[in-house]
């Protein structure tokens, strides 16, 4: 199930001590969402569990930023990111995730988890230049190049300001 609705402008921001929690499989079907993960999301708890976690993926959100998250926990490593989501009513609620892999007792991966919280604003600002402009290079790109070319935007304006992607992140 995809979220055909059209976005809005309505933002629903998280109070200071909601905490969004889910889980997935490998393949990033939802297997557990916590109730604040329902209430933003705006779907049933019914609707959530065996979707793809990108029921709630925003357009204002760049393919490259989803690309890195993928690739870092392939390497069965966290990853933190600030995240634009959608609401089933078009609205959106931005969040910084913390995803992490879920490892079995033979240390492989079986699913992820992630805790997400409330943002602060001025992260909020300057990701959303950021993604402005990676969206603005995927398009230039086209489908084919997009994560690629996105990814490339990222790491030019991690260079340019000296820092490592975890490292501006948490700086934030």
């Amino acid at each position: 199930m995809k979220n055909k609705q059209a976005p809005t402008q309505q933002e629903r921001v998280m109070r200071e001590d909601d905490f969004i929690i889910s889980k997935t499989d490998l393949k990033g079907r939802i297997t557990y969402c916590n109730r604040i993960f329902i209430e933003f999301s705006g779907y049933t708890e019914e609707e959530l569990l065996g979707a793809q976690h990108n029921i709630v993926r925003h357009p204002d959100m760049p393919r490259g930023v989803f690309k890195f998250l993928w690739d870092t926990l392939g390497q069965q490593k966290e990853c933190f990111a600030y995240v634009k989501n959608m609401s089933l009513d078009g609205g959106f609620y931005w969040v910084f995730a913390n995803i992490t892999p879920n490892l079995d007792a033979s240390g492989k991966p079986e699913g992820y988890f992630s805790v997400r919280r409330k943002p602060g604003r001025g992260a909020v600002s300057a990701l959303s230049d950021v993604y402005k402009l990676m969206l603005d290079e995927e398009r230039r790109a086209g489908p084919k190049d997009a994560c690629n070319a996105s990814i490339a935007l990222l790491t030019n304006v991690l260079n340019q300001k000296g820092v490592s992607y975890e490292k501006f992140i948490l700086s934030l």
